[in-house]
């Protein structure tokens, strides 16, 4: 049925405020579909690497190992590895720093944290985004419907007609912006929690391979995963 009303007529008759609302909106929108795609595939890949990761364990050293894990420079693994191994070689080979008063354990312990940190931050990366769109665009687009509610009762009252087609009409062609935040709001809430969940997984397996990493540059073998004392020895190279 054709009307006179619709997302078309709010554009077409909408005032510079409406359309700057609704080009807002769009734009939100926009940003967060890119945040939610681009951290999706993110997530995926390193996922990847977290399966590369199992097969670290599984080498004859330390060398095999990190091939194992790939070329990746974006691979958080190979990057832990590597940067365990160096601050351990750092440890040991300087001894005219004032991080010599730490031993070996707090030392690893504390650069294989600071590469957790700065990989946390960058996985976390755009989440505000979604976070800010999921919050905002619902009132957004409450004050296009406010506003729009506004100059429709303006309008009607200046002509004098208020019958109930007359009031309907441009009322609920106000609302539509309304629908719009929550068109826009819904998807980015949703994106922002799937994200969060898929980026705590990540966390917890490098957390893991990190705790595993701490323990073979101090003892010269990984953490069985059993719970038992027992350690899974592997040997140092490269």
């Amino acid at each position: 049925m054709d009307s006179q009303f619709g997302l078309a007529s709010v554009w077409t008759q909408g005032d510079f405020v409406t359309k700057s609302v609704a080009v807002l909106l769009l734009l939100m929108s926009l940003a967060s579909w890119m945040v939610i795609v681009l951290k999706a595939l993110d997530i995926v890949k390193y996922k990847k690497h977290a399966k590369q990761a199992e097969d670290f364990w599984h080498s004859e050293d330390f060398a095999a190992g990190v091939s194992k894990l790939g070329n990746d420079p974006t691979n958080p693994f190979r990057h832990l590895a590597l940067e365990g191994r160096e601050a351990t070689a750092h440890h040991r080979n300087t001894k005219v720093h004032l991080h010599d008063s730490l031993d070996v354990s707090d030392w690893v312990t504390r650069s294989l944290r600071n590469t957790i940190d700065e990989f946390t931050a960058r996985l976390q990366s755009g989440l505000a985004i979604l976070a800010s769109v999921g919050s905002t665009a619902p009132f957004i687009g409450l004050f296009g419907t406010v506003w729009g509610i506004y100059h429709a009762l303006v309008a009607i009252g200046t002509s004098g007609q208020s019958t109930i087609d007359k009031v309907a009409g441009p009322i609920g062609e106000a609302l539509i912006m309304t629908a719009l935040g929550l068109a826009v709001a819904i998807p980015a809430v949703l994106g922002y929690n799937a994200l969060v969940r898929g980026n705590k997984s990540i966390l917890i397996k490098l957390n893991s391979f990190a705790h595993d990493l701490h323990a073979y540059f101090v003892t010269g073998a990984r953490v069985n995963q059993g719970g038992q004392p027992n350690v899974v020895p592997m040997k140092k190279g490269g």
